[in-house]
């Protein structure tokens, strides 16, 4: 018998409302009138029955809302409490939950009524009440880098000024009825007299400025970050330079000496930009592959594009994803809908999924000063072997091109790329040093790349950060390690003007037409002090495939932070990914990759591994690798490990002969071989090569080598 009295009356029973469906399965099987005569029963034999056999009811509180008749259900009063509540199980909150009154005999519930029963709180006032100092800092600090001007994007610039500028409103949320069709559970609305505070990030701004304690920016150095000023500018910020044919014979030496550069003949086009601004002498641009300088020549898709926002707060997706027959999603907020959706980007429970990029991609709409645009026509390459890459080079000099009596300095380069129909593109990024000879100024590079693939298109993404320079070797050693008057190598790094720097990339691919493939290969082996690389992949229709390799260095006293999201919307599509880190000195390394495979994402084949090794004792790393499966019919795995270079393996080379110093750098070769081989062919060069890839990594891997034995043996030494 399903009836509640009949439930109620035994005398031994327990039950256990740990899930929704027990209680959905309650209240529909059972009359109003069935649960409110097996209540009534309940509270008469309650009091008359022996300790052993007396109900014990737990009802965990995250089903709390579960428990909604028509009627208002209400907690066990105060006087009840007194003689049951050392008897009953109570939750975690500490609270009996009855089943509510008689129905006969219940009093009349009094309308509560705003102002006279309750006092009606002045939320604005409550707006800004739980930040902290260091949260007004960062507020303070991201309302410095606006400024008041903007670049080249015109209209798109000020509607993201006002974008950032107008606050959140201040909602609660609503219970809607059971018969509606967006009706779930999951909602928690406040009661009327409790003041509504928005999300955390946005207290003062429309998009999540950093937080220390915010989920996305935990392991990230916020309180440093907001510390350094970098409200100045580049000088004249959307002209073009124009240089001397000496300075473009100079320049064009220091960029093949840092690897910022191929030769005519071995690319398609090359776009050269210099603290953000487009160097035509240094530049080979052609009709798809071009600087675009002015936004009043850009068509209403370009404009569609370059308005798009992460992290959801452009809501409209690239095109719309198939569900079945002639349905379609076009909303990102309802993915999933209604039971598993994130809801409102500004929702708490959205924000602690984001990468937190939004507002870094509003404010370089709103101040870049040129656009590097790539769009190769319908069939491109399509039958062609050994494709010729597109290379855009972002230079930094060590001043940025700031003024003169500026304190530190910001410039925003922008990259967009659309892959047309049937098109194959090797496009590469690179972000170099380039020496002036001026003295250094503390800067914030702040990139966002665009990536658009229609049906059929391939594209092959390769991004290299070697800007800040190298990081100080020898930082490990501790004060008993120093030689005689030898200065304490961390010492020397504290004082790297480098370590000042901050290097923001963001790229937000969107894979938006049938059997699209795109492959990304990101190495970040800079020595800026901070960097922090985020990396969203959305698959958008059936049969696309998308492959992320990279691989992070990182030493002296830097944080470093990569954060991976591979959204799987449509059906039948794929992705893989491989990520390493290698961390040495006393520096900090994060990796965070999530994997969501949204409801209409069926036969998702999905892999994620990384791999972290620590080089020494004094250096730290995070590896959160994370799925979302809300689909039933995937295949999707993901792992994590960290660990320090083998002694098994270190000890097998050393009793080949080889010294300490080279087994431990024939190791880091291995570990970064794989992922450095992804890169396009023609940014390597031959390994004898004084220029390329492989021998500006290998020098680096060797500045990063740890010095002295472990002070802890093992396979796993370091703390």
């Amino acid at each position: 018998d399903s009836r509640p009295s009949s439930i109620i009356e035994r005398d031994s029973c327990w039950l256990l409302c740990a899930h929704r469906e027990l209680i959905t399965f309650i209240l529909q099987v059972c009359s109003k009138e069935a649960f409110y005569q097996g209540q009534r029963r309940f509270y008469k034999r309650f009091f008359h029955i022996d300790q052993a056999s007396k109900m014990k009811l737990v009802v965990c509180s995250a089903a709390l809302s579960l428990l909604h008749l028509s009627e208002p259900t209400f907690a066990f009063s105060q006087g009840w409490r007194r003689h049951a509540v050392a008897d009953l199980t109570s939750t975690a909150l500490h609270v009996s939950i009855g089943l509510g009154p008689d129905k006969e005999n219940a009093e009349e519930v009094k309308e509560l009524t705003p102002g006279v029963d309750y006092e009606v709180p002045d939320h604005e006032s409550f707006r800004t009440s739980r930040r902290s100092k260091l949260d007004e800092q960062c507020d303070s600090w991201f309302e410095s880098l606006m400024g008041e001007g903007h670049g080249i994007l015109g209209p798109l610039a000020d509607e993201m000024r006002t974008i950032l500028t107008t606050p959140v409103p201040l909602t609660n949320d609503v219970q809607l009825p059971r018969d509606h069709e967006e009706w779930t559970p999951y909602v928690s609305p406040k009661l009327p007299w409790t003041p509504l505070t928005p999300s955390f990030g946005l207290e003062q701004f429309g998009l999540p400025i950093p937080r220390r304690n915010a989920e996305t920016w935990r392991h990230f150095d916020v309180a440093g970050l907001v510390e350094q000023d970098y409200s100045g500018s580049t000088e004249n910020t959307g002209v073009e330079i124009d240089l001397t044919n000496e300075e473009v014979a100079s320049f064009q030496e220091k960029l093949e000496a840092e690897g910022g550069w191929l030769a005519d003949d071995m690319c398609q086009a090359r776009l050269v930009y210099i603290n953000g601004r487009y160097s035509p002498q240094l530049s080979m641009a052609n009709d798809w592959a071009k600087n675009l300088g002015d936004i009043e020549s850009a068509s209403e898709e370009e404009k569609t594009w370059l308005s798009r926002l992460t992290d959801g707060f452009t809501d409209k997706l690239a095109c719309p994803v198939p569900v079945g027959d002639n349905m379609y999603w076009e909303s990102h907020k309802k993915l999933s809908a209604p039971d598993h959706s994130v809801g409102e980007p500004t929702s708490q429970f959205a924000i602690n999924t984001q990468q937190g990029t939004a507002c870094f991609a509003a404010l370089n709409t709103m101040r870049t000063g040129a656009v590097a645009y790539v769009r190769p026509p319908k069939d491109h390459d399509a039958g062609a072997e050994g494709v010729m890459p597109v290379l855009v080079v972002n230079a930094v000099t060590k001043d940025a091109g700031g003024a003169s009596d500026s304190e530190g300095v910001s410039f925003h380069p922008r990259t967009l790329v659309v892959v047309e129909e049937n098109s194959r593109l090797s496009f590469v990024q690179s972000s170099v040093d380039l020496d002036t000879g001026l003295e250094h100024k503390p800067k914030m590079y702040n990139g966002y790349t665009q990536i658009f693939v229609k049906e059929g298109g391939n594209l092959t993404h390769s991004l290299l950060e070697e800007s800040g320079g190298d990081v100080t070797s020898g930082v490990e050693k501790s004060d008993d390690d120093l030689r005689e008057n030898e200065i304490a190598p961390r010492k020397i790094e504290s004082e790297r003007p480098a370590l000042k720097d901050t290097h923001f990339e963001t790229i937000d691919v969107q894979l938006m037409g049938k059997d699209a493939a795109y492959e990304g290969t990101l190495m970040s082996v800079g020595g800026s002090g901070r960097i922090r690389i985020a990396h969203s992949v959305s698959l958008l229709q059936p049969g696309v495939h998308a492959k992320i390799n990279g691989f992070s260095l990182c030493g002296g006293a830097q944080r470093s932070d990569c954060k991976t999201n591979i959204h799987h919307i449509a059906q039948g599509t794929s992705s893989e990914q491989m990520q390493k880190n290698m961390i040495g000195g006393r520096a900090t390394g994060a990796f965070r990759g999530r994997i969501r495979v949204e409801q209409s994402a069926q036969q998702t084949d999905s892999q994620q591994l990384s791999r972290t090794v620590l080089l020494s004792d004094k250096c730290r790393a995070w590896a959160v690798p994370s799925l979302e499966i809300i689909a039933d019919d995937v295949q999707c795995t993901h792992g994590a490990t960290v660990s320090d270079l083998s002694e098994e393996e270190l000890f097998y080379l050393r009793s080949r002969g080889l010294d300490r110093t080279l087994s431990r750098n024939l190791l880091m070769y291995a570990f970064a071989g794989d992922v450095c081989t992804c890169i396009e062919p023609s940014m390597l060069s031959a390994l004898g090569s004084q220029k390329g890839l492989q021998k500006r990594l290998i020098e680096r891997l060797e500045n990063v080598v740890p010095q002295g034995d472990r002070a802890i043996k093992g396979e796993f030494q370091s703390s």
